[in-house]
C-alpha cells in the first residue's frame, strides 16, 4: 500500500521529548511495554463469557425474552474481545511473546473477519494518515460524509438521522461483505492501490470463513431454527457494530479533531502532532468503560503508541498531556463519553451540509 504522504519529521523536538518521558516511565518503574498478567485474566474471562454464551443460546435454549438479553451480551462480549484482546495482540503488544499474539489476533477471524486485512486497513492506513481522506480508509463510510474533502451528496443531509442504523449493520456488513468485496478487488478502499495478498492468507481467509459460518450460521439453525438463528445474529451483530463503530468515531470524528486537506502530499506537522491533533479520548476518568473499551478511550495514547499495551495508557496519559502543554499543542480530551457522542453528532450534521 504506497502512498505519497510525508510528514515534516525534521526536527522532531516534540516526538523526543515525548518519547524520552515515556522511555523513562517503563525504565524508572521496570515494567514491560505489554499487557502483563492482568490482560491475560481479562482475556481468559472474555472468552469464558463468549462460550457460557453461546452454548446457553444454541444448546439451553432459554426462553426467548432471556435468549435475546443474552444475545445483546453475547454482542457486547464479540466486541470486549476486539477491543481488548484482538486489537492489542493485532499491534503486537498483548503479550512479548510475539507467537501468542499472532495466536490471539486471528480471534478476529473467529468473530468473522480478517486480520491480515484488518493489519493494513488499521494498523498501516489508519494510524499513518490518521482522518486524511483518501489515505485513512477507515473515514470512508458508506453513505456517510465524515471529512470536508469528502464529496457532498444529497442523501448526507439526512445522516444525522441514519446514522444509527448504519453503525449497527456495520459489524454484519464488515464480515457478510466487505471482507469479500476486499478479497476479490485487492483493495481496501476505492482510491487506494492494489494489495499483495499472500496465498497462505487466502487459505487462512477461506478456511476461517468457513468455520464462522458453520460456528453461527449452519450449527444454530440445526439446533434451534433458521429464525431464531437470524434474530440472534442480527442482534448480537447490531450490538457488536454499534459499539464498535461508536467508540471508533468518539475517537476521531469529533469536533476537536482536525481533518487536514494535504496540499502537494505533505503533512507540515511531524507524525506524532498530527496524531493529536486528530485523535480525542474521553470519559478517561471510569475505570468501567476503561476495562470494557481495552483502553481505547485514551486514543490519543494508543495512537501515538501503538506498540504499547493498554493497560498503560492511563500512566502515559500524565506525560502525554505534560508535553502538550510544554510544545502548546491542543490536547483533545472530553470529560464524559456523552459529551464526546453529542460533539460527534454535531460533526455529522455539520457534514451534511
Amino acid at each position: 500500500m504506497k502512498t505519497s504522504v510525508k510528514f515534516e519529521n525534521k526536527d522532531n523536538l516534540f516526538s523526543r521529548a515525548l518519547k524520552l518521558k515515556v522511555n523513562d516511565y517503563f525504565s524508572v518503574n521496570g515494567r514491560n511495554k505489554t499487557g502483563g498478567s492482568g490482560i491475560m485474566l481479562k482475556a481468559g474471562i472474555l472468552f469464558l463469557l463468549f462460550i457460557v454464551f453461546y452454548i446457553t443460546l444454541v444448546f439451553i435454549q432459554p426462553i426467548w425474552p432471556i435468549s435475546l438479553i443474552i444475545c445483546i451480551f453475547l454482542g457486547m462480549n464479540l466486541a470486549a474481545i476486539g477491543f481488548n484482546v484482538m486489537h492489542d495482540a493485532g499491534h503486537d503488544s498483548f503479550s512479548e511473546n510475539k507467537r501468542l499474539n499472532t495466536v490471539l489476533s486471528y480471534s478476529l477471524n473467529l468473530l468473522g473477519g480478517n486480520i491480515y486485512f484488518w493489519k493494513l486497513k488499521h494498523n498501516i492506513a489508519h494510524h499513518t494518515y490518521t482522518n486524511i481522506d483518501g489515505e485513512d480508509h477507515d473515514i470512508e463510510v458508506k453513505f456517510m460524509r465524515i471529512h470536508h474533502d469528502q464529496k457532498l451528496e444529497k442523501y448526507h443531509r439526512f445522516q444525522r438521522f441514519y446514522f444509527p442504523l448504519l453503525y449497527g449493520v456495520s459489524y454484519l456488513a464488515w464480515i457478510f461483505f466487505q471482507d469479500y468485496e476486499k478479497y476479490f478487488s485487492g483493495r481496501m478502499g476505492k482510491t487506494s492501490e492494489k494489495f499483495t495478498f499472500p496465498m497462505r492468507e487466502k487459505y487462512i481467509f477461506w478456511t476461517s470463513k468457513v468455520i464462522h459460518l458453520l460456528l453461527f450460521i449452519v450449527i444454530p439453525i440445526i439446533f434451534v431454527g433458521w429464525l431464531p438463528t437470524l434474530i440472534g445474529i442480527v442482534v448480537a451483530g447490531a450490538v457488536c457494530g454499534m459499539s464498535l463503530a461508536t467508540v471508533f468515531q468518539l475517537a476521531h470524528v469529533v469536533a476537536l479533531t482536525e481533518f487536514k486537506t494535504i496540499d502537494e502530499s505533505k503533512v507540515k506537522e511531524e507524525w506524532m502532532i498530527h496524531q493529536v491533533q486528530s485523535t480525542a479520548n474521553f470519559a478517561t476518568n471510569s475505570k468501567v468503560l476503561t476495562w470494557l473499551l481495552g483502553g481505547l478511550n485514551f486514543q490519543v495514547e494508543h495512537h501515538l503508541f501503538p506498540k504499547i499495551s493498554h493497560v498503560h495508557y492511563p500512566a502515559l496519559n500524565r506525560l502525554v498531556k505534560q508535553t502538550c502543554q510544554e510544545f502548546n499543542i491542543q490536547y483533545n480530551e472530553f470529560d464524559n463519553f456523552w459529551g464526546a457522542f453529542r460533539s460527534h453528532v454535531n460533526v455529522i450534521y455539520a457534514m451534511s451540509k
